[in-house]
C-alpha cells in the first residue's frame, strides 16, 4: 500500500505570463517535467477572468445546496450505515455529481435544476476552458517537437473532440476511514482541466515510484492540468497519465469542476510517427536497443467501452487489450 501523502514535495506550478517573457524556456521546462514525471501541473494567470471563476464557484455551490444536498444525504446515510455494520464500501465514491456536455452537441439547456444564469455562466466558462485546453495542447506540441495543432487534430475525429464538464461536490464525511471521495484511477481521455476548491483539499496523485500519495495543492484561481491515457498513447509513453484520487474530509464541502477535452468517438489514436522516429534515431545514435513498448492503435470509443468496465484498475492491461486490429483505417 502506498505511504501517506508527503507535504515536502514541490508540486509543479506554471505562471503562464512567463511564457511571454525571457523566462519562457524555464516555464516550458516545468511543463515538460510535469508531463513526463507527474502527469499533473497547475496553471496560474491563465487568462480566464477571476470574476468568471468566482461566479462559477458561487453558483456551483449554491446549486448543490439547493438541488443536490438533500439527495446526497440519503445516500450518505445508507453508505455509513452499511460501513459501520462491517460492509466493504470502498467501491463507493463519496461524491455528488452532474455532467454538462459541450461538444459535439451541448446538453446544458436540457439539464434539470439549473437556473438560467448558471446555464449562461457554464457556457461562458466552457468556452474559456476549451480555448485554454487547446493552447495547452499547442504548448505540449512545442515541447514534443510536433507541429502546432498536431494534438488537437489527433483528438478531433470526424466531428471534433468530445468536450464536457463534470461538476462534483465532495461533502464532509464523518468517517473518512470508511470511504473515499473518488477511488484511484487514471483518466481515459486527452487533457483534463480542473477548477478545484481552494479552501478544501483532497485531490492526490500517486508519485512516479508508486510509493506515496502527493497532494495537489488548492491554489486560488488556479487551473489544474491532468494528462489522460490518450496523450500517453500519442506520445508513446513520454507523457504519463497517473493514478489519482480524492480523499474524504470530516469538514468542508470540496467543489470540483473538471472539464474533459477528449477525442471524438471515432478518432483513431496511435503514437505520433515523428516521436517514434526520434526514438529510433536516438537508439541508433547511442547504439542501444531498448525495451520501450510501442503503444497500440485503436478507435477511442473502443477504448472507452473497455475503460468504463475497468476504470478503477491499472491502465496497462487496457493498453494491452487494445493491441488488436481495428476496423477503422
Amino acid at each position: 500500500m502506498a505511504a501517506p501523502a508527503s507535504a515536502l514535495v514541490s508540486f509543479p506550478v506554471v505562471r503562464m505570463e512567463k511564457l511571454e517573457t525571457e523566462e519562457r524556456g524555464a516555464a516550458m521546462e516545468v511543463i515538460r517535467d510535469a508531463c513526463e514525471n507527474w502527469g499533473f501541473f497547475e496553471l496560474l494567470n491563465h487568462g480566464i477572468s477571476h470574476e468568471l471563476m468566482d461566479e462559477v464557484e458561487l453558483l456551483t455551490k449554491a446549486q448543490y445546496g439547493r438541488c443536490q444536498e438533500h439527495k446526497f444525504q440519503e445516500f450518505a446515510r445508507r453508505t455509513l450505515e452499511a460501513g459501520e455494520k462491517g460492509a466493504d464500501v470502498k467501491d463507493v465514491d463519496w461524491e455528488s455529481t452532474f455532467f454538462v456536455r459541450h461538444r459535439p452537441v451541448s446538453n446544458v439547456a436540457d439539464l434539470p435544476d439549473l437556473d438560467d444564469r448558471y446555464r449562461q455562466v457554464m457556457k461562458e466558462f466552457a468556452s474559456e476552458i476549451e480555448k485554454l485546453a487547446e493552447r495547452v495542447l499547442d504548448l505540449l506540441c512545442e515541447n514534443l517537437g510536433l507541429e502546432p495543432g498536431y494534438l488537437k487534430k489527433a483528438l478531433a475525429g470526424s466531428n471534433g473532440p468530445t468536450f464536457g464538464t463534470k461538476v462534483s461536490a465532495y461533502p464532509p464525511c464523518p468517517r473518512p476511514d470508511l470511504v473515499d471521495g473518488l477511488r484511484a484511477h487514471t483518466d481515459a481521455g486527452g487533457i483534463i482541466l480542473l477548477f478545484q476548491d481552494d479552501q478544501v483539499s483532497g485531490l492526490q496523485l500517486l508519485s512516479k515510484d508508486g510509493k506515496e500519495w502527493v497532494d495537489v495543492p488548492p491554489l486560488r484561481h488556479a487551473i489544474v492540468v491532468n494528462i489522460g491515457d490518450q496523450l500517453e498513447v500519442i506520445t508513446n509513453g513520454r507523457y504519463k497519465s497517473v493514478m489519482h484520487r480524492v480523499l474524504t474530509r470530516a469538514h468542508g464541502n470540496r467543489m470540483s469542476v473538471a472539464s474533459f477535452y477528449n477525442p471524438g468517438a471515432d478518432a483513431v489514436i496511435f503514437p505520433a510517427s515523428k516521436l517514434l522516429q526520434a526514438e529510433k534515431e536516438e537508439e541508433e545514435e547511442e547504439e542501444e536497443v531498448r525495451t520501450t513498448m510501442t503503444y497500440p492503435k485503436f478507435v477511442f470509443q473502443d477504448y472507452m467501452n473497455l475503460y468504463v468496465q475497468h476504470k478503477f484498475e491499472a491502465k496497462e492491461p487496457r493498453f494491452e487489450a487494445m493491441k488488436t486490429p481495428i476496423a477503422t483505417a
